[in-house]
């Protein structure tokens, strides 16, 4: 059977063209109007996914086939976008750009999967005709990426606007669907990784009311609809499951989302759910006893930016390392790894850490690992079997240094990424397993099974008084 999903992309020529404006742009004008839209990003990027769901307010997944197989992508993105008006997917880098020579995982790849048709949003920064050069390019480099329509960008006035658009327009098939002025000021601040979070940024509503009316004012909203409405039928929903769903555990599993960790696939929270666990939000800085848990998943963020907070609940402190040294399990990816260790030091200042772990990170002013991960399972550990594949991504600025180097046991080599050092990553210690790798869960079907079955053990262990083993996957 097939159904009608209204949807686009949103690509640009290269990063930093304006795709996001334009996404946050499109997704709150038709909010406004009460239209049900679905944002998706594509590519390993957490930020801009989180002012897209701001901006839809509908939370927004990620689409990446390195990360999770293209069946995958498929079956998400049509279970998501039968439940919404119109979907909106904002690409990542150029058009074209992948892992190498053919493109492989760029958006325009993603758009021929899902069969979507690509709006270009073009920055016509001193530039005009040569403008329609481009998007003739774009409409012959590969024929079977339909390029539905252009959005122009950072436009300096009317006479630049009409140049620009009646040369695209005599040079192509391609429509104009809307023109954005210069921006002199960044609307949303940024700083190392990208934009800042909400959580950190208190003019949101200010923001959002801006892009809605730049949206409306600027954008061709009933013309872009048109486009999303064209998209050929697409096939029924499948369901979603990386894992079987289970009855109800009794096992408690918290991950921390505070304004230091909030880095998540919502899939993998998912995950957890379907294996009959039980997920709890937690926080690393509000002074007040957690819950019982019995494992904890500790995402990324920006904890050198919180470091003092982080550092001065002693009392969670305190009873985090007890619960990881009685061998609770704890997975933490890049800001919940950098956690786990002695100190973190950043902008002059230095900040005493859990301590768990023997190192100590140093976060600099450029990137010390940036791009896709891939990796093979080389030690024991609760989450992934020995042997197994790995595959993620990294962005971090921090970089580590051991403080008793034969005390760290990797569970992971790497072939390629940075990792932790020496393209190690994945470091072991009872059942923490801590690094900078990001995985999402529907590539990796069994993460979600094994975190629950040695958190099922841990529990066991702890009410029957005996102590809890170290845990291998199966």
């Amino acid at each position: 059977m097939k159904v009608n999903y209204p949807r686009l992309v949103l690509a640009g020529l290269k990063g930093g063209s304006g795709k996001t404006i334009v996404s946050l742009s499109l997704c709150r004008a038709w909010h406004d109007q009460k239209i049900n839209v679905k944002p998706f990003k594509k590519g390993p990027d957490y930020i801009d996914a989180k002012w897209l769901s701001l901006a839809a307010g509908r939370e927004a997944s990620n689409l990446d086939p390195f990360l999770f197989p293209s069946s995958r992508v498929r079956d998400l993105f049509w279970t998501y976008a039968d439940s919404c008006d119109v979907a909106v997917v904002e690409g990542n880098r150029g058009l074209f750009d992948g892992k190498d020579v053919q493109g492989t995982f760029s958006t325009s790849e993603l758009a021929r999967m899902l069969e979507t048709p690509v709006v270009l949003v073009l920055d016509c920064t001193k530039s005009t005709r040569t403008m329609a050069a481009m998007v003739h390019g774009c409409t012959s480099f590969e024929p079977d990426v339909h390029v539905a329509g252009a959005v122009l960008n950072q436009t300096a006035g009317n006479r630049h606007r009409k140049i620009v658009r009646r040369s695209i327009e005599a040079y192509t098939d391609v429509p104009v669907l809307g023109e954005l002025p210069k921006i002199r000021e960044n609307l949303i601040p940024e700083r190392h990784m990208g934009l800042i979070s909400d959580q950190e940024f208190d003019e949101t509503n200010n923001i959002f009311s801006f892009l809605s009316k730049l949206g409306t004012d600027c954008l061709d909203l009933t013309r872009i609809m048109q486009v999303a409405r064209e998209a050929p039928a697409g096939p029924a929903p499948k369901s979603l499951s990386a894992t079987s769903s289970s009855p109800d555990s009794g096992v408690v599993i918290g991950y921390v989302r505070d304004a230091a960790l909030w880095f998540y696939y919502r899939e993998n929270i998912q995950a957890l759910r379907r294996t009959g666990a039980s997920v709890v939000e937690l926080s690393l800085l509000e002074k007040k006893p957690w819950p019982e848990i019995h494992g904890l998943y500790l995402g990324g963020g920006f904890p050198e930016t919180l470091g003092m907070g982080l550092s001065e609940n002693h009392g969670l402190k305190t009873s985090l390392s007890g619960l990881i040294r009685q061998g609770m399990p704890v997975y933490a990816e890049c800001g919940g790894f950098m956690y786990l260790g002695q100190r973190l030091s950043y902008a002059g200042q230095s900040f005493p850490m859990l301590g768990v772990l023997p190192l100590e990170t140093d976060v600099s002013k450029k990137p010390q690992g940036h791009g896709y991960v891939q990796g093979k399972i080389v030690r024991k550990n609760p989450f992934f079997s020995l042997d197994s594949g790995v595959r993620g991504h990294e962005f971090h600025y921090s970089s580590c240094r051991p403080t008793c180097e034969e005390n760290l046991n990797f569970a992971v080599d790497l072939s390629r990424g940075v990792g932790i050092f020496h393209a190690k990553d994945g470091v072991v210690y009872r059942n923490v397993m801590a690094g900078y790798t990001h995985i999402h869960a529907l590539g990796h079907d069994q993460w979600a099974v094994n975190f629950l079955r040695a958190a099922s053990l841990f529990k066991k262990c702890r009410e029957s008084g005996e102590e809890c083993p170290d845990i291998g996957a199966e």
